[in-house]
């Protein structure tokens, strides 16, 4: 099964509010564009240049996420049981090497961008070394994570 279409419910709302907030910044740009291109010869107008660039840049993320969120699945987690580590859930585990308590929420790799630093949270992608050893895994098993940095070990303490 491919993770990586997954989306939850807050992380479509989150994509949706940044595309909205682009479309409400894109005829801002517009205009500053049409300002610059009032100061002359355009060859050497650094501040035509920099509106132009910046409004290829919201076009083009506006594009991209458009596109995208036509392509996933919004998946509601609400309703799923706390036995296990599952797609969208929260987790707190304990790193077996430094006994660091740390609390992990399993999203979809489309929506870690949309995600504002959480007290104690770390956001991780289902898709990712982290995400792919604690899925399935029930409270008090440990997952061993296979990272670039080496083998992680995480004991999850209780499922949120």
């Amino acid at each position: 099964m491919d993770l990586s279409v997954f989306i939850t419910k807050t992380g479509m709302e989150r994509l949706q509010k940044r595309i909205n907030d682009l479309m409400t910044e894109r005829p801002e740009v517009i205009k500053l564009v049409t300002i610059a291109r009032e100061f002359g010869d355009l060859s050497e107008n650094a501040e035509y240049k920099a509106a132009r660039e910046r409004q290829r840049a919201i076009d083009s993320e506006i594009d991209y996420l458009r596109r995208r969120s036509a392509q996933l699945k919004v998946v509601d987690p609400s309703g799923f049981p706390k036995d296990a580590v599952r797609f969208g859930s929260s987790c707190k585990i304990s790193d077996c090497s430094t006994d660091e308590e740390l609390i992990f929420k399993l999203v979809g790799a489309a929506e870690l961008n949309f995600y504002e630093d959480e007290d104690n949270v770390q956001i991780v992608s289902v898709v990712s070394p982290i995400g792919k050893g604690l899925l399935g895994k029930k409270p008090q098993e440990i997952a061993v994570i296979c990272a670039p940095m080496g083998e992680r070990r995480l004991k999850i303490l209780e499922i949120i």
